[in-house]
């Protein structure tokens, strides 16, 4: 499986005070790094966001112009820069299990029927979260190119509107961490 990575690092962290929150670290790694870690198979990997210095797998860095639209609008800047990947993991870097997340969805895409587009994983409540999924790099694309504004202050859900997406439940794997108190009980829980 070709696969490309998107990963989301440039949002503005309002409920952590504006805090650089991928550079957050959960047990000695930064949430970008957890999530570099995790895609690093993955050719290339595109990171939205101001760069960061990251070990290993070397990212390509963009930004959305202009920057804080959104997370619609960061995977339209970055669509254009994953190649010919089949699928393309999209994955917010605020996952704390993000190897999970991406394992979880790696398997999925072995199972899916003709015709679906991708899958994204679901919360404990099987809601689905569509900054831990793995999409069809084609189909990705062609709803980019729909979005008016390149996707500026759009919701994820008019990108993907169109296509067959397929919920996995996982709410372990789709844990993100949103608040203080979020981060805390992840740093308590000492399940990696």
């Amino acid at each position: 499986m070709r696969a490309a990575a998107i990963l989301l690092a440039g949002g503005r962290a309002t409920r952590m005070g504006g805090v650089d929150k991928p550079l957050v670290e959960v047990h000695g790694r930064s949430l970008l790094q957890r999530a570099v870690d995790a895609v690093h198979h993955c050719s290339p990997i595109v990171v939205v966001g101001p760069p960061s210095s990251v070990e290993g797998a070397q990212p390509v860095w963009v930004r959305e112009d202009p920057p804080f639209g959104g997370p619609a609008a960061a995977i339209v800047a970055a669509v254009d820069l994953v190649g010919e990947s089949d699928w393309t993991f999209v994955l917010a870097c605020d996952l704390p299990f993000a190897a999970d997340a991406v394992a979880a969805l790696t398997q999925a895409i072995g199972t899916l029927p003709a015709g679906v587009d991708g899958v994204c994983l679901g919360d404990g409540s099987s809601r689905p979260q569509w900054l831990s999924g793995v999409y069809g790099t084609r189909a990705l694309r062609e709803a980019a190119s729909t979005l008016p504004d390149r996707g500026r202050d759009a919701p994820v859900r008019a990108l993907i509107d169109e296509l067959a997406i397929a919920v996995v439940a996982a709410p372990h794997a789709a844990q993100d961490i949103d608040t203080w108190e979020d981060l805390r009980e992840i740093e308590e829980d000492r399940h990696e």
